[in-house]
């Protein structure tokens, strides 16, 4: 595995992998999430390739250092040495021991699925996940965008120079390019949130009762046509009803914001019947819910993605007094 990992980081750092080479190097590079061997390897061979080509970049934030998280962070590699038909990537692996021995891997994004096909209306560029899938992607302007499961991003091939907007349907978290005097609208039904720069989590699902914004570093503005909704800085959080206008403010764990991204399922007085909705998204499951009793009562409670459906499930029914029952892979919640 090794020898084969190595022939792959080096076509890729060439950008001469085929498409198969590309999709099994994203396969490791997922798996290194889990598998601490791999995440060591990865890191011994990316510093083989860079002592031997002095010329392989160093990626450093706008005050010159290093930028490691807790999660999988991706950042845009500067200028290539040739022209690329791809738009490069970096990864800084995840976890405290990847911080501490400081070991850094990237990819880059392979070209368009099926999922990412071009609008006709508007030169718009549409990106979408299915159930279960997670996709990252760099827009024009260089904000970054971590797309959750079952979502779809619409965003122009290049952005004017007056206003930055897209459109989300389902759950992303943004890291907004800073651009003085051209504002970052993302629109999610009839609500929208206005930034200049700064990182923020929306989940804004289709039938979802509540659109929710949270934020873990800068300010944001919500609003509703001309109504000011919620100005929203470091560690607070608004839900604004969709169809209503029940707007709820509050202070939250900075470490809750976008936590689906280390594998952290948290639910704040949520419907139980989105939030059964939303795993059904993350864990590509069958669930129905028999007890029409318990669709819209207010659950909070936290889940790792690790414990599975049924797990997740059964402590669901345990909170609303309810039984869960599985045949032939579908989930009934009686």
């Amino acid at each position: 595995m090794q020898e084969r990992l190595r022939l792959l980081l080096h076509k890729y750092l060439n950008d001469s992998c085929s498409t198969q080479e590309l999709e099994e190097f994203f396969t490791y590079v997922r798996s290194a999430d889990h598998d601490e061997h791999l995440r060591h390897l990865i890191r011994d061979l990316y510093e083989e390739i860079k002592a031997e080509d002095e010329t392989v970049p160093s990626y450093v934030d706008e005050e010159g250092k290093l930028v490691f998280g807790e999660s999988a962070l991706l950042f845009e590699l500067p200028k290539p040495r040739r022209k690329r038909r791809r738009i490069a990537t970096l990864s800084i692996a995840a976890g405290t021991l990847v911080i501490i021995i400081g070991a850094v891997f990237f990819f880059k994004l392979p070209r368009a699925t099926n999922n990412e096909q071009r609008s006709t209306i508007a030169h718009l560029t549409k990106k979408a996940t299915d159930r279960s899938e997670y996709k990252y992607m760099l827009l024009p302007d260089s904000t970054q965008v971590w797309l959750n499961a079952s979502s779809t991003l619409e965003f122009p091939e290049q952005f004017d120079g007056k206003l930055r907007e897209v459109t989300l349907s389902g759950e992303a978290y943004f890291d907004v390019k800073h651009a003085q005097d051209i504002p970052f609208v993302i629109h999610t039904g009839q609500v929208a949130t206005t930034v200049l720069g700064t990182a923020f989590n929306i989940k804004a699902y289709p039938g979802f009762k509540d659109i929710i914004v949270s934020v873990s570093r800068g300010k944001v503005k919500v609003t509703r046509g001309d109504q000011l909704l919620a100005t929203l800085t470091k560690g607070q959080q608004v839900k604004v009803g969709s169809e209503s206008d029940d707007i709820t403010k509050k202070q939250i764990d900075e470490t809750d914001v976008a936590a689906w991204q280390k594998g952290k399922l948290v639910y704040d007085d949520e419907r139980f019947e989105e939030i059964v909705t939303n795993l059904k998204q993350i864990y590509n499951a069958d669930v129905i819910i028999e007890n029409q009793n318990v669709q819209n009562l207010r659950v909070s409670t936290t889940f790792s993605r690790e414990t599975g459906i049924q797990h997740a499930l059964e402590v669901l029914c345990k909170l609303t007094d309810t039984r869960l029952k599985e045949e032939k892979g579908v989930y009934y919640i009686k």
